[in-house]
C-alpha cells in the first residue's frame, strides 16, 4: 500500500456517488500489505488439457486466515478473434471486489484459448458456419470451469461446502451449461448477459440453434440461476435475451429474469465498473433468496487519497473511475484537460503506452499528452 490510503464503510445498495468516492488498493500478492481488507493473488490452475501453463487466472478473497465458499468467475468473447490473447483476468478484480467484500474467495478464470491461458482455443466449433454448433463450445467452456472448481476446493483459503459462479457474454452462457453440469457444492449461477456468436451490433449468427441450445440446457438444469440483460444490449437484443429465457425455463431451468435499464451506449457492458451500483443490489438480493448472503456489512475497501490535477477538474468522477480500476494501470492528460486512461493491463509499460495512445487521439496528434498516474502512484505532472 502506498501510503496514502484511508478506510471508509459502505453499505449494501452503495449509492453511485459513495462508489466513486472510494477505491481500494489492489496489487499482486507479493507488493501487498498484510493491513488490507482483500489481497489479490495471481496464479495458475492446473487442468488437463491448459497443458504446462495451466490457466491464468486472479484470486480476490477476504485478508484473514478464513476458508471462504467459492465465487466462480469467467469472462466473455471478443468479436475480433485477434483480441483474444490481449485478454487478462486482471480486468475483471473490480468485479471479484464486489464478492469478496460480501465474504466470497472469488476467482477470476481464463479459459483455454484466452490470454495467457495454456491449450488451444476450443470454443469455436463454427458457431457462425453451416453447420452451426452451440453446445459443443459451451460444453468446453463448462470443462475448464469445473476443472478449476475441482482444484480451488483444495486450497486453504476456499471453503469446499458451497460455491456459486458468475459470467458474462459467452462466460454467461457457461453458466448455463455449468447449471446443467455443475460441479459439487454449486448452489446458484448468474448469467450476465449470456449468448455466443455476436458478430456485429445486433447481429448474431443463427439466433434459432442458439435459442435451441438454451432449451438444451434447461433441460439438464439443477442449480437456480439470475439472468441479467440490460435493455439496450447490442450483442443479445432484450427481444433474443427474452426467447433464451422462454427456452431455458420451458424446458425446465430455473431461473430469475431482470431486464435492466438502458447501460451507456451498449447494455452489453453493465457487467464492469462502472455498473457495480446497478448490478450489486440485483445480486445481493438474488443471494438474498438462496441462503448466500456471508456477511452483515461489506468488508472496507482502502482509499489511495490521490486528487487530479486542477486542469482536470471538470474530470473528477473520471479520475476516481480510474482509482477504482484494475491494475496495472495509467493515466494520462494534456494541460489543456484532455486524457486517456488504460487499466487491468499486464504491464505497467502496456498500460502507459496505451494512455498516451487515448490522450492523443482525444487531444490531437500535437498534444503535449504525458503520464500523470502509474496504478496509484503520481508521476510528473
Amino acid at each position: 500500500m502506498n501510503g496514502l490510503g484511508m478506510k471508509i464503510k459502505i453499505a449494501n445498495g452503495i449509492l453511485l456517488t459513495a462508489f466513486f468516492a472510494a477505491s481500494p488498493t489492489v496489487q499482486s500478492a507479493p507488493g501487498q500489505s498484510q493491513d488490507e481488507d482483500i489481497v489479490v493473488r495471481e496464479m495458475r490452475l492446473p487442468t488437463r488439457g491448459a497443458g504446462k501453463k495451466g490457466l491464468e487466472a486472479v484470486m480476490v478473497r477476504p485478508n484473514d486466515q478464513t476458508a471462504h465458499p467459492l465465487a466462480l468467475m469467467t469472462h466473455g468473447t471478443p468479436r475480433d478473434p485477434s483480441d483474444r490473447e490481449e485478454m487478462t483476468p486482471l480486468r475483471f478484480i473490480p468485479q471479484a471486489r464486489e464478492f469478496a467484500r460480501r465474504g466470497w474467495t472469488a476467482v477470476i478464470v481464463m479459459r483455454r484459448g484466452f490470454g495467457d491461458s495454456g491449450g488451444g482455443y476450443a470454443e469455436e466449433n463454427e458457431v457462425c458456419g453451416r453447420f452451426p454448433d452451440f453446445v459443443a463450445p459451451t460444453k468446453e467452456s463448462v470443462r475448464d470451469l469445473k476443472e478449476s472448481a475441482a482444484y480451488l476446493e483444495t486450497l486453504p483459503a476456499v471453503d469446499p461446502a458451497r460455491m456459486i459462479a458468475v459470467g458474462v457474454s459467452t462466460g454467461g452462457l457457461a453458466m448455463v451449461g455449468l447449471a446443467a453440469d455443475p460441479p459439487p457444492g454449486l448452489i446458484a449461477a448468474i448469467n450476465f448477459a449470456g449468448g455466443r456468436g455476436s458478430r456485429a451490433p445486433d447481429e448474431v449468427c443463427h439466433p434459432d440453434d442458439l435459442i435451441r441450445a438454451f432449451g438444451f440446457f434447461g433441460s439438464h438444469a439443477k442449480v437456480p440461476m439470475l439472468w441479467i440483460y440490460s435493455d439496450n444490449d447490442h450483442f443479445f437484443s432484450p427481444l433474443l435475451a427474452r426467447r433464451f429465457y422462454q427456452a431455458f425455463t420451458q424446458a425446465g431451468g430455473k431461473a430469475e429474469f431482470i431486464a435492466a435499464q438502458p447501460f451507456g451506449e451498449d447494455g452489453h457492458h453493465l457487467y464492469s465498473l462502472r455498473g457495480i451500483p446497478i448490478w450489486t443490489p440485483m445480486v445481493d438480493e438474488f443471494l438474498k433468496r438462496q441462503n448466500a448472503v456471508l456477511r452483515d456489512t461489506l468488508l472496507p475497501l482502502t482509499v489511495p487519497a490521490v486528487d487530479p490535477p486542477a486542469y482536470l477538474s471538470e474530470h473528477g468522477r473520471e479520475f476516481q473511475e480510474y482509482l477504482l480500476g484494475a491494475p496495472h494501470k495509467a493515466f494520462a492528460a494534456s494541460p489543456a484537460g484532455h486524457f486517456g486512461t488504460a487499466t487491468g493491463r499486464r504491464t505497467t509499460d502496456e498500460a502507459e503506452k496505451l494512455a498516451m495512445k487515448e490522450c492523443k487521439k482525444a487531444a490531437g496528434k500535437n498534444a503535449s499528452c504525458v503520464v500523470i498516474m502509474q496504478d496509484d502512484q503520481k508521476v510528473g505532472q
